[in-house]
């Protein structure tokens, strides 16, 4: 049998644990579909003496995750450390440097430094995968480069943190205020260390930028991304839209238009019975369409142990093979610098405010949409209290910068209350 495949793990945590565990396990397996053993040879981490629930007295320890990624005795650098700077770009840049391929599950770091390590990589003849960094474990990175490279993308979106679709699911189902779940999923332990991580759009934002320089063949750009978080939507937008046949979803888009490259992490209105909509809980869900293939529906788990441990091991099962794909797809030289959109593509518009009850209030504000150069489909009043009268609209289809104007100039009207809320409602 040819010789095996080394790995030296850089990260104990809940991934690296589930990787040790995939190795134990199914070593026999492993062997079968590759050809070849596949062993881990050394470890590291930052506390050693932490009980971690796995036998890993078979492995050598590094306490320097550089030192690890430096040991001759490993073909495969495994990096679940996290984090965009610091070790883990260190350890990185060092397996590279010596000789060795890298898996890693980190997104934040390839989102930040996508381009420079994929250029490293091809110069020093090394690959880097990276499937457990987008959404846990479903393929979707082997999905845009292998299943679906003959097609020209024409659209990439999705669900991608599990921890925003759990809260907004979890607020519908339930009735309760935004504040309340975000504390329950924060006892939950659903919470990053910097909970705006999640509910910022950041760890969703890093994904749908890896997917985007793939599905488009642009240079990462993460800092083009339009970025907004689900801390302002309501129990009462949540109603709102529920009544009009909509959910509420933190949904990422990324789309190559005349215009530039559009990538929008944001809350939107979907359709309740499209496959989006009806997503619950923490389950992620990627929607990948091609001028070939049509749509295709990507749905599963986003996080945990098991489900990203699997991602990871099948990138290091493709290495065992000998499949030997660039990091995005197409040697890194290739990658366009990705232009982004002067503007976002139309769309309709969910409009919610609330207005003084008088006479002439509502009219102001449709002359405000009618100037802007905004159609409105639809217009509903609710039931209001002596003094205020909460309004919704939906608009057909309109430029964002319209939207934004008219928003701009609602009060000047002298009838709004409050600030108003605006969100998109995208086509699927």
């Amino acid at each position: 049998m040819p010789a095996p495949l080394r790995l030296g793990l850089a990260g104990l945590g809940t991934v690296g644990i589930g990787v040790v565990k995939i190795v134990q396990t199914h070593a026999a397996l492993l062997a079968a579909r590759t050809g070849r053993p596949i062993e881990i040879v050394a470890v590291s981490a930052r506390d050693r003496s932490r009980n971690r629930d796995a036998d890993l007295s078979g492995y050598a320890w590094e306490s320097d995750p550089v030192a690890l990624a430096r040991r001759s005795d490993i073909d495969v650098f495994v990096e679940v450390m996290g984090g965009h700077d610091g070790a883990a770009k260190d350890a990185t840049e060092a397996a590279l440097a010596t000789g060795k391929d890298v898996v890693t599950a980190n997104k934040a770091l390839l989102a930040h430094h996508g381009q420079a390590l994929a250029l490293a990589a091809e110069q020093a003849g090394r690959i880097i995968r990276f499937e457990a960094a987008v959404a846990g474990g479903i393929p979707a990175i082997k999905a845009l480069t292998e299943g679906l490279a003959g097609n020209r993308m024409k659209r990439v979106m999705g669900v991608m943190n599990g921890t925003c679709n759990y809260i907004l699911t979890r607020m519908e189902s339930a009735g309760l205020p935004y504040e309340t779940v975000f504390e329950e999923a924060r006892q939950l332990g659903y919470l990053e260390a910097d909970p705006n991580l999640d509910v910022g759009g950041i760890d969703a934002g890093h994904k749908l930028s890896l997917l985007a320089a793939i599905a488009f063949g642009t240079k990462v750009s993460f800092d083009a991304v339009e970025l907004e978080g689900i801390g302002k939507i309501s129990i009462e937008d949540i109603r709102l839209a529920a009544d009009m046949g909509y959910r509420i979803k933190l949904l990422g888009v990324a789309q190559m238009t005349g215009r530039g490259l559009e990538q929008r992490m944001t809350p939107c209105l979907v359709p309740a019975d499209s496959p989006l909509g009806q997503l619950q809980g923490g389950t992620n869900m990627v929607v990948l369409e091609g001028d070939s293939v049509g749509q295709i529906v990507l749905r599963g788990p986003g996080a945990g142990q098991g489900p990203t441990a699997s991602a990871v091991m099948s990138d290091v099962i493709d290495l065992a093979r000998g499949s030997r794909i660039p990091t995005f797809g197409q040697p890194a030289a290739t990658l366009a610098e990705a232009t982004p959109a002067a503007s976002a593509t139309p769309a309709a518009h969910y409009l919610r405010m609330t207005l003084l009850d008088k006479p002439g209030a509502l009219a102001k504000i449709a002359t405000v949409i009618g100037e802007a150069g905004i159609s409105i489909d639809r217009m509903h009043q609710y039931g209001h209290s002596d003094a205020h009268a909460p309004v919704l609209i939906v608009t057909h289809r309109a430029a964002p910068q319209d939207i934004a104007h008219a928003l701009s100039r609602f009060a000047a009207t002298g009838v709004l209350v409050g600030e108003p809320v605006a969100l998109r409602i995208e086509e699927i």
